[in-house]
């Protein structure tokens, strides 16, 4: 037996792919939804898989600093200097942006969001879910269970 908590945040960013083909070439933006899920084998002695307030808190504030009203660009895009240069909140991906790098990296900040707080013990980011758009969205989950996670 497992259990899990989800929690959902929505912020605008802008992005581009110019190593694709298409109309993604060009600077646009979305309104993104991200669903973060953290699983535990057990629930901690106080019944929580994560204390909401702080996952949230934790998770919110880092996406508003870093991504909201912002614009994403990949290390070796020409645009992030010269937007960098103009005052724009800009925000470097390893690799590019796509939806798909862009869900990975959030559960990563949501991995390292956990390990100070109040959490279940084994718990862990078990799935992100991260829409761009009303038909497209990426979901990433982790290739192997942490150590002490349900099997």
């Amino acid at each position: 037996m497992s259990h899990a908590v989800t929690v959902r945040h929505n912020f605008e960013t802008g992005h581009r792919l110019p190593h694709l083909p298409g109309k993604c070439q060009s600077l646009h933006g979305h309104s993104w939804w991200a669903e973060i899920a953290v699983t535990a084998p057990e629930l901690s002695a106080g019944g929580l898989v994560v204390e909401f307030g702080p996952f949230k808190k934790e998770l919110r504030t880092w996406i508003d600093q870093h991504l909201d009203h912002g614009t994403m660009l990949g290390a070796q895009d020409p645009l992030l200097p010269l937007l960098a240069a103009h005052g724009c909140k800009t925000y470097m991906v390893d690799g590019w942006p796509t939806v798909e790098a862009v869900a990975e990296l959030l559960a990563h900040v949501a991995q390292d969001a956990l390990q100070d707080l109040v959490r279940a013990q084994g718990a862990y980011v078990s799935r992100v879910h991260l829409q761009e758009t009303h038909v497209n969205a990426a979901t990433w989950e982790p290739t192997a269970l942490p150590a002490g996670a349900a099997s």
